[in-house]
């Protein structure tokens, strides 16, 4: 859920010369709640939050909820709060990955150049499908059409000749729209628009610009460099002035490296319990094993997050002997973490595990553990796999997690 500042009343037509534009930005629309809608038509329309029943935070919402000023990221408490009418609706992450490998399937069928940003969004260079297929606006065209008629879910596309201005295209797109920006069009466009729309503007930086008079991306194009050197320093002003002006250079990466994968949740009552803690964390432990190996990856440090009840949240992490993919590896560090931690007795609201420094599994030497059992694990997770990719996570778990305590999940992430 985009949280850009644009302009509402900016153009929506920017002219038809599609001859320069070759970038295209996919971006689907409040897509955890999309997905949710496919097996639920009868809350189409409705107000509907994707999020932790109670105190975790919200992942998506459909805009009739937007439109109560509900936004990804907000405590659950507030958003209920602006919404009270809502209908909340846990999160399904297996199969919201589900759907965003048939998104990246179909975007795959029209262009091998494709860089996934992340699981609801991604660019591609079409500048080698013309031929094949047509103009850049027939090609954005097609997409909407086959995930709608396919996925039964909208995305929205923005058409312009650099990543930054296709990006801002799709956000002002939204919902279910496509908006080209040609080439000619591409200053006028940006200057058109808050200075928050920039990439790297947040809300510190926006206000330290509007102290220096700057509220929009055609006052910071044109405001005298030693202002902008003043106020953001040499490197991030000239950063923003090329945005400013249109100047992005960074082509479409078809191979996207994962730097980390985790997984965290927050808790329904906060854990006193240390017992309960650990096996959370065998939990989170093997879900991220079984996401290693479908991505045939390995994990060279482990890390975990935890958030006390006061909402003070810490970092520790651990660099392993050798890489695994092998959830008991991952677990005993990531206990053995959780052991270094000094716990509240007010307990702890949210664990987390990330495997970090990940390589290629098949390009890395894996160490076999000594202790006897360290090949057999490995073969059976693998087979954990399998049942798990047939009939579902809850077809086979390990012993140790059949009493495992009650969790609101906020879900993986690949970053």
């Amino acid at each position: 859920m985009s949280r850009a500042p644009r302009n509402e009343n900016v153009r929506r037509d920017w002219g038809g010369d599609d001859s320069a534009t070759p970038i295209l930005h996919v971006d689907m629309d409040a897509f955890f709640a999309a997905v949710e809608l496919i097996d639920r038509p009868e809350l189409r329309g409705l107000p509907v939050i994707v999020g932790g029943a109670q105190r975790g935070v919200v992942l998506s919402a459909t805009y009739e909820a937007r439109a109560a000023g509900v936004r990804s990221a907000m405590s659950m408490a507030r958003a209920r709060a602006l919404c009270p009418h809502a209908i909340v609706i846990p999160p399904d992450h297996h199969r919201y990955r589900d759907v965003s490998t048939a998104v990246m399937r179909i975007l795959g069928d029209i262009t091998p150049v494709v860089e996934p940003l992340s699981i609801d969004e991604a660019f591609l260079d079409v500048s080698g499908a013309r031929r094949r297929i047509g103009s850049p606006s027939r090609i954005g065209e097609l997409i909407r059409q086959r995930i709608a008629d396919e996925l039964q879910v909208t995305a929205s596309v923005g058409i312009a000749s650099t990543k930054f201005v296709a990006k801002l295209a799709s956000s002002h797109a939204k919902p279910d729209g496509l908006l080209l920006v040609p080439h000619e069009a591409t200053v006028p466009f940006l200057h058109s628009l808050p200075v928050g729309a920039l990439w790297g503007v947040g809300e510190r930086t926006e206000e330290v610009l509007a102290r220096a008079g700057i509220r929009t991306v055609a006052e910071l194009a044109h405001a005298p460099m030693g202002t902008l050197e003043r106020a953001l320093g040499g490197h991030g002003s000239k950063r923003l002035r090329d945005l400013a002006w249109g100047r992005d250079p960074r082509s479409v990466q078809p191979v996207r490296h994962e730097k980390s994968i985790g997984h965290e949740q927050t808790f329904g009552t906060d854990l006193t319990d240390v017992a309960e803690m650990t096996a959370a964390l065998l939990d989170f432990s093997h879900r991220c094993a079984a996401r290693l190996r479908a991505g045939g990856l390995v994990t060279g440090c482990v890390s975990i997050k935890v958030r006390m009840a006061d909402f003070t949240t810490l970092t520790r992490s651990h660099t392993l002997d050798a890489p695994t993919d092998v959830a008991h590896d991952i677990y005993q560090a990531a206990r053995q973490l959780l052991a270094g931690v000094t716990l509240p007795r007010d307990g702890v609201r949210l664990l987390g595990v990330r495997c970090e420094a990940l390589s290629d599994a098949s390009t890395t030497f894996v160490q076999v553990p000594l202790d006897a059992a360290g090949p057999e694990r490995r073969v059976a997770e693998r087979a954990m796999d399998q049942v798990q990719a047939r009939f579902g996570r809850a077809a086979v778990t390990a012993g140790s997690l059949l009493r495992q305590p009650t969790t609101e999940p906020d879900g993986g992430d690949i970053s």
